[in-house]
């Protein structure tokens, strides 16, 4: 194992102290080292914005701390769910007076701890509310589908929803449509290694690629021969197309995220034949993100996600592009 690492017990330590070091906007809770904030949230009230999961994916979840997006993160160990005690305190420091909306992915551990945190957040008067990224096209053993780099979305536009001062409730009402109106899909050409495991998770033989790979290192759903760049855009495509409601004519947003170990050269290859596809189907690219929003430590792939957009789904995007430049 080849890394960049002191300690391969301490890598998250490490990775969170160099990183607060290079970002000065972002402040340590005293609560709570793994809870990251706006060092200047302001003092107009506010929904705030709350997200968190386990590290390996960066930028997410630190990453996306910034106006006008998350306000805080808790962070886990590499592919693990923070506990409901650090989700508590990412509540907290979001706090702002209107209530906490917390857009987390769907897996089981994440949402235990929310679950449990939300309970403990109501006892002290903060109200939370939560919005599950179920973005992932692939079928696998949990009946209830998995968040992928969907949840980028979900971040843009419930930072920018709550930007504008819309209430609780409709942060959250936009949120759960942005998600309805969102599908993914991920391929990987290959494993990733934990540090303090030391060697890859699982096998992908050379010459081929899984198709409906998770985030968190596990494999695929089906095992393709390598193809063509060309040719995995349209069994990606397939899959998305097959499963959304996406209507001719309809304007869309998509992104291509690169897994940790993916050149940006590729990343623009693959989004190329997605647009001849799109362009194919009759649906018009409002805005295009490509390159590493969403990773899996050093796996080699791409995930995609396709957003159908609606006039408020335009503003709150539009929005939070302006605000940010």
């Amino acid at each position: 194992m080849q890394k960049i690492i002191n300690n391969p017990k301490l890598v998250v330590n490490e990775m969170l102290s160099g990183f607060v070091k290079c970002h000065p906007g972002v402040v340590v809770s005293p609560e709570d080292p793994r809870v990251f904030s706006l060092r200047s949230p302001g003092r107009t009230p506010r929904v705030g914005v709350v997200s968190g999961g386990g590290s390996g994916h960066y930028p997410a979840f630190i990453g996306y701390v910034r106006p006008y997006m998350l306000d805080a993160v808790a962070v886990g160990e590499i592919f693990r769910a923070p506990p409901a005690e650090t989700f508590l305190h990412a509540f907290r420091a979001a706090d702002r007076g209107k209530g906490v909306i917390c857009l987390h992915g769907n897996y089981a551990l994440d949402n235990s701890s929310v679950c449990r945190a939300i309970e403990l957040a109501r006892q002290e008067g903060i109200e939370v509310r939560r919005v599950i990224a179920n973005d992932d096209v692939a079928p696998h053993k949990d009946a209830n589908s998995r968040g992928l780099a969907g949840e980028v979305f979900l971040w843009k536009i419930g930072g920018a929803a709550a930007a504008r001062g819309m209430s609780l409730d409709e942060v959250e009402t936009v949120c759960r449509r942005a998600m309805a109106s969102m599908r993914s899909i991920g391929v990987g050409l290959s494993a990733c290694t934990i540090p303090e495991v030391g060697v890859p998770n699982f096998d992908v033989v050379e010459g081929t690629m899984e198709v409906g790979i998770g985030h968190h290192g596990d494999p695929g759903i089906t095992t393709y021969k390598l193809r063509p760049a060309a040719e995995i855009a349209d069994l990606l495509m397939a899959e998305i197309l097959r499963d959304a409601d996406f209507r001719a004519g309809d304007d869309v947003s998509v992104l291509v995220s690169g897994l940790g170990a993916t050149t940006q050269m590729e990343l623009f290859i693959l989004f190329d034949r997605i647009s001849e596809i799109l362009k194919g189907e009759r649906l018009k690219i409002y805005r295009s993100y490509v390159g590493n929003y969403f990773t899996s430590l050093d796996m080699r792939g791409a995930t995609v996600t396709v957003m159908r957009m609606d006039q408020e789904l335009r503003e709150l995007l539009r929005y939070h592009e302006n605000v940010c430049l």
